[in-house]
């Protein structure tokens, strides 16, 4: 079910696939390579795995792997996670609106809701958004005609 689509791909193959229309990709994958490319931006990294599904219906989840800095690193090997947490906290609420707009140019749908997270050990963040109830003439995948989008 494509509601259910799980696009992980690596960042060669986003690469390779950057020069695709916007229109010939699957919303997934677009939200996936945006958010890379913003955590590239804002971090001076990017993510080396990222993947965007659905979690039902209205939930989508954004789960990036492998972004933390060299200076990052040194800070969880020193055991200073928490300082880290709210460090990278701190800046990735201040591109809510950023990461807010990749979700509904994407589907087309209006976030109302985002919380952010991170595992510093792990080196696995992820990005929450509750959506608008799909209704309203979305299709499965949860986009709407774009006649219709917001």
């Amino acid at each position: 079910m494509r509601i259910q689509e799980d696009m992980s791909s690596s960042v060669d193959e986003r690469e390779q696939h950057s020069a695709l229309p916007v229109m010939d990709r699957s919303p997934m994958l677009e939200i996936s390579n945006a958010m890379v490319r913003l955590y590239k931006e804002a971090f001076g990294r990017g993510p080396t795995k990222a993947r965007a599904q659905f979690a039902g219906p209205d939930t989508l989840v954004v789960i990036l792997e492998s972004s933390l800095t060299v200076a990052e690193r040194n800070l969880v090997a020193m055991g200073e996670d928490q300082r880290l947490r709210e460090a990278r906290l701190f800046f990735q609420y201040a591109l809510e609106d950023q990461f807010r707009a990749i979700v509904e140019q994407a589907l087309g749908r209006r976030t109302v809701a985002f919380i952010s997270g991170i595992d510093p050990r792990r080196d696995v963040a992820t990005e929450l958004f509750t959506l608008e109830p799909a209704g309203n003439g979305a299709g499965a995948d949860g986009r709407r005609p774009v006649a219709d989008a917001p």
